[in-house]
Formats: C-alpha cells, sequence, structure tokens
C-alpha cells in the first residue's frame, strides 16, 4: 500500500482531463489528502490547500502522487525536478506515468539515500496467464465507452457502491493507474504484453460464487485508434453479463485525435456487443452513464431522459443522479 497522507500533484497542467488521476483521488479519497501542488502557471485547482513540498511535509504527507497524464507516460525535466522536491522534503513519490520513477537515476539515488519509496503504480503483475475465454461461474460487469476519459471509472466505482448499498457483495476492479491508487489493487491493463490481457483479466475477476459482482473499469474505447487494442482484450477477458455504456456529450473528437469524430451511442453499443460475444454470448447492456459535468443540471436531466427514450435503456449521471434506474435494470 502506498503510504498516506497524500500531496496530489498538477504541476504546470493546463488540462483538465489530463489532470484525472490527482481528480480521482481528491474525489474517492480526500480525507487521505493534505493539498494540492501546482505552479503559479497552472489554471486548475481541486479546491484543496496549494502547498509547497515542504508545508505538505508538514502537514504530515507521506506520498506525492504525479497524479497527472500526457501522451506516451513521459516525465520532462520540470517534473522530475519536482518530483526531487517532494523527495528532498522528504516525501515518497507515487506515479501511473509508463515512464518508471525507478529508471530515473536521479530519482532512483535520491530515494534510496533518503530511505524513501517510489511507487511505479502502472507495473503490471508477474507471470500473467494467457486468456483461455472458457465460462467461469460469477457476475462481472464491465463500463466500455465511446472515447477514453468519459467517465468510466465513476462509473464504475457509483456502479460498486450502489450494489454494496443493496446488501450485495460487489468488488471494483480497477484497471487504470487512477482506479488502482484508489481502490489500493488492480491491473494497469494498458502496460500489460498484449497477449495477456484478456488473461491479466479473467485473473482480476476470477470465478466466484457467492452470487455478488465484479464490476470492472473499463479503458479506451472500440472506436479509438490509439486504445482499441486495450478495449477488445478488456471485453474478451471480463466475460461480462452485463455493459454499461460511458460517454461525454459535446466532445468534440476523440481525445488526441481533432478531426476525428465520437462514434453514436447505438454504433458504439452494436460493436461492443459484437466483440464481447466472442467470450460472454449472452451479454446484454443494463445502462447508459453520461458525464453532464459541463451542463447544467436541467439540461443534464433532459438529456438522460432523451437518451433513456433513444436506447430504450436506463440512463444517468453517476455523480449527479445516482445509478438506481441501471441496478433495478440489472437485477
Amino acid at each position: 500500500m502506498i503510504p498516506s497522507p497524500y500531496l496530489l500533484y498538477l504541476g504546470h497542467s493546463a488540462d483538465f482531463i489530463g489532470i484525472k488521476t490527482s481528480r480521482g483521488l481528491a474525489t474517492f479519497r480526500r480525507d487521505d489528502c493534505v493539498g494540492e501542488f501546482r505552479h503559479d502557471d497552472c489554471p486548475l485547482t481541486l479546491d484543496l490547500p496549494r502547498l509547497s513540498m515542504a508545508d505538505a511535509a508538514a502537514r504530515g504527507a507521506k506520498t506525492m502522487v504525479l497524479g497527472i497524464a500526457n501522451g506516451g507516460g513521459t516525465m520532462g525535466a520540470d517534473l522530475v525536478a519536482d518530483a526531487v522536491a517532494a523527495l528532498e522534503a522528504g516525501m515518497n513519490v507515487a506515479s501511473g506515468l509508463h515512464q518508471r520513477l525507478r529508471d530515473v537515476p536521479r530519482l532512483a539515488d535520491l530515494a534510496r539515500e533518503r530511505g524513501l519509496q517510489l511507487f511505479d503504480v502502472r507495473d503490471p503483475p508477474a507471470h500473467l496467464p494467457v486468456g483461455t475465454g472458457n465460462p467461469r461461474p460469477g457476475n462481472r460487469l464491465l463500463t466500455v465507452g465511446t472515447d477514453c476519459s468519459v467517465g468510466k471509472m465513476y462509473a464504475t466505482i457509483a456502479l460498486a457502491e450502489g450494489l454494496r448499498a443493496r446488501g450485495l457483495a460487489a468488488d471494483f476492479r480497477a484497471t487504470g493507474q487512477t482506479g488502482i491508487l484508489i481502490a489500493g489493487a488492480g491491473v494497469p491493463v494498458d502496460a500489460v504484453i498484449a497477449d495477456f490481457i484478456s488473461g491479466a483479466i479473467e485473473q482480476l475477476a476470477p470465478a466466484r460464487s457467492d452470487h455478488g459482482w465484479d464490476v470492472i473499469e473499463g479503458q479506451g474505447s472500440l472506436f479509438h485508434p490509439s486504445f482499441a487494442g486495450v478495449s477488445t482484450g478488456l471485453l474478451h477477458g471480463a466475460q461480462a453479463q452485463a455493459l454499461v455504456l460511458c460517454h461525454e456529450p459535446g466532445r468534440a473528437h476523440m481525445r488526441g485525435i481533432p478531426g476525428r469524430a465520437l462514434p453514436g451511442l447505438r454504433e458504439t453499443i452494436d460493436m461492443n456487443l459484437q466483440v464481447a460475444k466472442l467470450t460472454s454470448p449472452d451479454v446484454r447492456f443494463v445502462g447508459v452513464c453520461l458525464n453532464t459535468s459541463r451542463l447544467e443540471a436541467q439540461a443534464a436531466a433532459d438529456l438522460c431522459g432523451r437518451t433513456a427514450d433513444e436506447l430504450g435503456l436506463p440512463c444517468t449521471d453517476p455523480l449527479r443522479m445516482g445509478v438506481d434506474g441501471i441496478l433495478d435494470h440489472l437485477a
């Protein structure tokens, strides 16, 4: 486990989606966060106290979390310098980026000298199996999306919490760096060698016989040229009985690819069912989750109502409206 409390890193970020890991921790583990670190040119905030490295350590922060994401998951010179400052202040450093902290000699040497730890969250487990697609008992739900970063993790956590509130056993199965930091466990599926993705998910959500649910966090989109492979492996490994579609209304283009439009909701449903049926022939969609954070409350409610009518599925914003309609449909 990564020692808490945390200092959440925003750095020089100007991209709201790009700080999703820090934002997720601020949302779901706020009591474990003492503050945020950002430079003067960062216009974003998590509404936590803005602290220097020294102030955060004085307030008891044990780990600075580099909770940002960028194309390729690399660390620039500024980020490395900030990680050095955190270590010099006496904090451990955790990162979900693809580039490993331990592979930066300056950080590795300093952590060793200070008796501190570097946590690379995007390390997949060793000795992952190859997926088989063989049927296994248990109830599994997977979130899927029209694009990446549309709210799949938020929806997955809300659905797991909703099932538990109804007295059912339910486990949130994290597959990305933010979810893993929130849950304390999981598989960073986008760092798994392609041949082992479906096997990793079979291992993450194994057979169960307690009538409970594994609620599996989706990644990417079947329609995103960069990440469709990860999405496919998740669908095959999850062998889900139930799928929930996630979407952000009004998004201008696929994440990171200007000019490429998002697919339609019905098109996304049909494609995910086709792919999922390879290992789960009876799979079905049980609802739609919209990220309506950019809409006024009434406009969000109206859009969810229209979407439900058009698709014949319950539709909600899980953070603003809850997930009871989807769970009723799941029963």
